[in-house]
């Protein structure tokens, strides 16, 4: 499966590389869009669940990279105050 990274800007301005193990992100999240925090969260849930679901439909167990990735984003954005988060890049 194509892995990839999406590069985020949070809104306090400290930007992340994150990983997804395959090009669905682009399903749910594009460059260059803000979205809101609440947004955001809810957008790489649905995108990095799917993405793991993939990785279990084809190995048999899930993601493990994309589930740890997720407990990252979630972890930050509590840390942040309301705001957007802005989608710099894809890099594949």
């Amino acid at each position: 499966m194509p892995e990839m990274r999406f590069h985020i800007r949070w809104p306090d301005g400290s930007r992340e590389a994150c990983y997804s193990p395959s090009l669905v992100i682009k399903d749910h999240l594009a460059v260059g869009q803000d979205y809101a925090l609440d947004e955001f969260l809810a957008l790489t849930r649905l995108a990095l669940g799917s993405a793991s679901a993939r990785v279990q439909e084809r190995y048999g167990f899930p993601c493990g990279r994309a589930e740890a990735q997720l407990a990252r984003i979630e972890e930050s954005a509590r840390r942040q105050e309301p705001g957007t988060v802005h989608i710099e890049a894809f890099e594949e």
